[in-house]
């Protein structure tokens, strides 16, 4: 297998790694922007990874804030092919407990003005998201939970919601109805664009309460999910180290790492550098 190196973009909580070998902190400009924070070059069991905590340090930056193109072109600057994203979330089904994990294999996005693509033209590009996270990842991060003796849920559909603010009782219901299993804030527009840039993308969710639609528990807050969120955090750690020192499917040949093939809708040699300037990092395997 040829070398890879894998993205970790953390969530709520997740801002450092424990335990790892850092090498470097890499400032990488995109022509969207900063990303959320400096990148991470590091190594957990002797492999190279980039680490990125999604809200930048100290949480200073809200979901609805995030630079989504700045951090997942960052990344594909950085030479990522595939990359872990690790969530926390509201559980809206009562058998994925608050401590659980979900491996997340479908997304329903109710985001709103956030941009969400990088062919915003004169390249247009349409990326299939039918499966809009990557089995071979999921399957090898599904078998790490489990040697790190994590419950994990082998499936599950992450409903996306705008925030800041948690969900009302009537939307966490309405939610329920649809047959969602959590709630977040972040994942789309990401892994849109993780497809776009192709680079093999999977979420793993980390329950940490009931949103507010369970009648015997607390209502969401902060308050009331630190401590779940520090708990999950010390798994993901063990998550991690269990998914590097494994042996892993090879996913240099990934449908994830193809799917521009079919989706862009133009000549790409007949542009000039100023079109093509903005996704150049995307395209140029076509160039």
């Amino acid at each position: 297998m040829s070398q890879e190196r894998t993205g970790i973009i953390g969530g709520s909580g997740l801002y450092a790694i424990d335990g790892i070998e850092v090498l470097d902190h890499l400032q990488i400009d995109t022509p969207y922007g900063p990303p959320s924070a400096d990148l991470l070059l590091a190594k957990i069991n002797g492999e190279e990874v980039i680490f990125l905590p999604r809200h930048g340090d100290n949480h200073r930056i809200p979901p609805h804030k995030i630079n989504y193109r700045a951090n997942i072109y960052a990344m594909k600057l950085a030479g990522v092919t595939n990359i872990i994203s690790i969530s926390a979330v509201g559980s809206l089904r009562e058998e994925i407990v608050p401590g659980h994990f979900v491996m997340v294999d479908q997304f329903v996005d109710r985001t709103r003005n956030r941009e969400s693509s990088f062919f915003d033209g004169p390249v247009v590009a349409h990326v299939s998201m039918a499966d809009p996270l990557c089995k071979n990842m999921q399957s090898d991060l599904l078998k790490a939970c489990s040697s790190a003796g994590i419950t994990t849920h082998a499936s599950g559909t992450y409903l996306v919601m705008q925030g800041p603010q948690f969900s009302t009782r009537a939307e966490s219901e309405l939610y329920r109805s649809w047959g969602m299993d959590v709630i977040g804030m972040t994942n789309m527009p990401e892994a849109k664009l993780a497809r776009e840039a192709e680079v093999c993308y999977a979420t793993v969710a980390m329950s940490t309460d009931y949103d507010c639609w369970h009648k015997e528990e607390e209502d969401v807050s902060v308050n009331s999910i630190v401590a779940v969120m520090h708990a999950n955090v010390e798994k993901a750690q063990r998550m991690l180290q269990a998914y590097f020192g494994e042996k892993r499917r090879d996913i240099n040949h990934c449908k994830c790492r193809s799917s521009l093939d079919s989706a862009i809708f133009c000549d790409l040699k007949a542009l000039d550098d100023r079109a093509l300037r903005p996704i150049h990092a995307l395209v140029e395997r076509f160039l």
